[in-house]
């Protein structure tokens, strides 16, 4: 079995990883910026930097070379950042937190799609910010060419990110919906860990912050999330053993399902948000994607 990986290194994937190294038969491939990654043994880290398209096409170029005549089982594309403002851009110009959370995977998901094996799994992280019928900043609206070239009165912060996370999820859609057409039965799913504790998206914390976490934050929102569900915060490793097992099929979504949601540290399979299940913002998304990245439409 072959399995490719981004956001493998910390974090929920770096969990999600310690289950694929385990295995007999498999190899891993993680991509990853920067030398000195420590990872289970067995599993090769080739360079990868999200935030450039033409790395994005390196990557790719490198997988197919390692496979050879075989194809992929299972990507998974877990990677994500949260730009510290607008105006942070990537190698291209567009907005960094859309570059590297969308476009990137994006680009990732067209160029490995054909050696994709009939029957294998496409995961794709996404987050319940995508929906604002949950947390009040998720989008009401999409506008690729806003989140590509963001102005001043483009979203900003945890609005923006959770814009980069609907694109996630309307990826998947988008994707599922070409699985349905080509008949290898490659199953897509969009995962919500929901929000998670020591995780790069969490920021960079003090000493003294994590035992505040620990013995007051955590226990505190625990008991508000029972009225407020997304504020419940979940452990890394629970969240990884999750995404693993649906990587490998050890859990399943319904059939006519996409979207795998962790709340309060349980699996279900909500409807995402309006917008994620409009196919026409799902199309616009899919065909500006194509064009930034320089791809025919199919």
């Amino acid at each position: 079995m072959n399995i490719v990986m981004t956001g493998a290194t910390s974090g929920i994937g770096a969990e999600a990883l310690k289950y694929f190294a385990k295995l007999s038969d498999t190899k891993v491939y993680v991509g990853a910026r920067g030398s000195g990654r420590i990872v289970p043994q067995g599993t090769a880290v080739l360079p990868l930097e999200l935030s450039s398209l033409k790395s994005v096409r390196s990557f790719a170029d490198h997988i197919k070379q390692r496979l050879g005549d075989s194809k992929i089982d299972v990507l998974i594309l877990n990677a994500a950042i949260r730009a510290t403002d607008n105006t942070q851009r990537s190698e291209e110009g567009f907005q960094l937190t859309f570059a590297t959370n969308h476009l990137a995977h994006y680009l990732l998901a067209r160029l490995l799609w054909p050696v994709m094996a009939t029957g294998g799994r496409v995961v794709i992280t996404t987050s319940d910010t995508h929906d604002p019928a949950i947390v009040p900043f998720g989008p009401k609206t999409l506008n690729p060419q806003e989140l590509a070239y963001p102005n001043e009165n483009s979203p900003k912060g945890m609005r923006f990110y959770a814009a980069t996370k609907l694109c996630n999820l309307l990826t998947a859609c988008s994707l599922s919906a070409i699985s349905a057409k080509d008949g290898r039965d490659i199953r897509v799913i969009a995962f919500n860990p929901g929000l998670t504790g020591g995780t790069s998206l969490m920021g960079k914390q003090s000493a003294f912050m994590k035992v505040m976490i620990k013995a007051f934050i955590r226990p505190v929102l625990s008991v508000v999330s029972i009225l407020v569900p997304f504020l419940f915060v979940g452990r890394p490793e629970h969240a990884g053993e999750t995404l693993a097992a649906l990587a490998l099929g050890k859990v399943t979504p319904p059939a006519d399902k996409v979207y795998a949601s962790l709340v309060r540290g349980k699996l279900t399979y909500p409807d995402p948000s309006k917008l994620a299940q409009n196919s026409d913002v799902r199309d616009l998304l899919w065909k500006e994607s194509a064009a930034m990245v320089n791809l025919p439409e199919e």
